[in-house]
């Protein structure tokens, strides 16, 4: 029996907060809605109490309400596809300028100094909107301006007034100034630097795909290879396979010795192949093995400690651990992420030939493994590099692949790969990647 799909979660503003440019950006206009709405209720409220005007202040403390209700359902609306689009921002931007409007509308209209309040909504416009968008929101803005020449409540002044029209004025076009400079050095500056941040991200997601389209030529030129050396190895197999039955073979041990040796290392070329193949950009070997993350990890450092007897790997399971994930949970096993780990093994070995260490910890659902070497370690400019392709300090064709490959596997296991240079001498490469991308699932009807 199928389970029907749980419907989709409607994220709203908050809960997307961060995730691009554009919802920073909207963000951002509604923290500056905030300090308007706190800045329009006090202007009210001190030039009603200092100035003695004479303003509806039911009326503009209503058009205020509006604004907050609008702040709270653009940040609170459900949004099922998480996107702020151009639309919004610009939608956003009319309700700010028609608010502002009805107020200076209800306080003197094109002789209120906050007038030039409609730069700021009209800079943010030309930021933030397409082209088309804010010449739409310059002319709105330019149309609520003429309106507000003929088409306002004057100003009214009580009995107690102690300043003239004309000061009034001019300390209020000095607040709006003050106003205007702070808010727009601010706001466009961290919109600035919003998208900028969102460029940097386009140049990684770009760097990826130039990344992941060089694992598939490599991946296209390895299993043409292993086609091309698919048909000698086979030949060779065979001619092996009848040489056994002949009689100068068979009654001489010494050829007889040396002809297991060509077979093993007959069968070593084609591991190496399938290694290639599944280094080419395979996230899962051929043949994965239910295991636990203890076994999987304790088999490959023996296994390579076989390759390379005369090697020192100190192997450490760091505490506090847990238990339950790393020695009973099952999990996948398979020949990628022994390609990884023989990977970073064999460029620390390189370089420290006679020791390397190995560091498992596991905690939080997450694996980590840290590999030292006792080597000169990597040089500044390389270390913000690493996993580039040809990448690499060894100065010889081809070299710099091995962390390259490592990167992006584990990329696509949802992990990741850290490298730093040591305290006092050596480098560790950190592979981190969560437990769930290794744990094995049943599916209905499994056994």
């Amino acid at each position: 029996m199928t389970a029907l799909p749980a419907p989709p979660r409607r994220f709203s503003l908050l809960d997307s907060l961060g995730e691009t440019a554009n919802h920073q950006n909207a963000m951002l206009l509604v923290q500056l809605r905030w300090l308007a709405v706190f800045g329009q209720a006090l202007t009210i409220g001190l030039s009603t109490v200092l100035f003695d005007l004479q303003l509806p202040m039911a009326t503009m403390f209503g058009v205020v309400g509006v604004l907050v209700l609008f702040n709270l359902y653009s940040m609170l609306r459900p949004r099922p596809d998480r996107e702020v689009r151009d639309s919004e921002l610009m939608t956003g931007l009319f309700i700010d300028i028609t608010a502002l409007t009805a107020l200076l509308y209800l306080s003197g209209g094109a002789t209120n100094p906050f007038v030039f309040l409609y730069l700021m909504q009209v800079t943010l416009g030309a930021i933030l909107l397409e082209m088309r968008s804010t010449w739409v929101l310059v002319a709105y803005s330019c149309v609520c301006f003429v309106v507000l020449i003929d088409h306002h409540v004057p100003l009214v002044f009580g009995e107690h007034a102690q300043r003239t029209a004309f000061d009034l004025h001019v300390l209020g076009m000095l607040v709006c100034f003050v106003l205007d400079i702070l808010l727009l050095v601010v706001f466009i500056r961290q919109i600035g630097t919003n998208l900028r941040r969102r460029d940097r991200n386009l140049a990684d997601l770009r760097q990826h795909a130039a990344e992941e389209d060089h694992i598939v030529r490599m991946g296209l030129l390895a299993s043409g290879a292993a086609h091309e050396l698919g048909t000698p190895l086979s030949t060779l197999s065979v001619i092996i396979g009848d040489w056994r039955h002949l009689p100068e073979f068979r009654e001489h041990p010494d050829l007889r010795q040396e002809l297991d040796d060509v077979d093993a290392e007959l069968r070593r070329i084609k591991d190496i192949v399938n290694g290639i193949l599944l280094s080419a950009g395979e996230a899962r070997g051929e043949r994965p093995i239910l295991t636990t993350v203890a076994h999987s990890l304790g088999d490959t450092v023996d296994e390579w400690r076989s390759l390379w007897p005369g090697v020192t790997l100190d192997y450490v399971v760091e505490e506090p651990l847990d238990r339950e994930a790393f020695h009973r949970t099952p999990v996948v096993s398979d020949s990628a992420m022994r390609q990884v780990l023989f990977n970073v093994f064999d460029n620390a070995r390189e370089v420290s030939p006679s020791w390397i260490g190995v560091t498992v910890r596991c905690r939080d659902s997450l694996l980590t493994i840290d590999v030292r070497d006792h080597g000169p370690g990597f040089p500044q400019a390389m270390l913000a590099r690493i996993g580039k392709p040809y990448q690499s300090s060894k100065n010889r064709p081809g070299s710099g692949l091995g962390l390259f490959l490592v990167v992006n596997v584990l990329r696509k296991f949802g992990g990741h790969v850290d490298v730093i240079n040591g305290e006092h001498g050596g480098a560790i490469v950190r592979l981190q990647l969560p437990l769930s991308a290794l744990v094995f699932e049943r599916g209905e009807g499994g056994a």
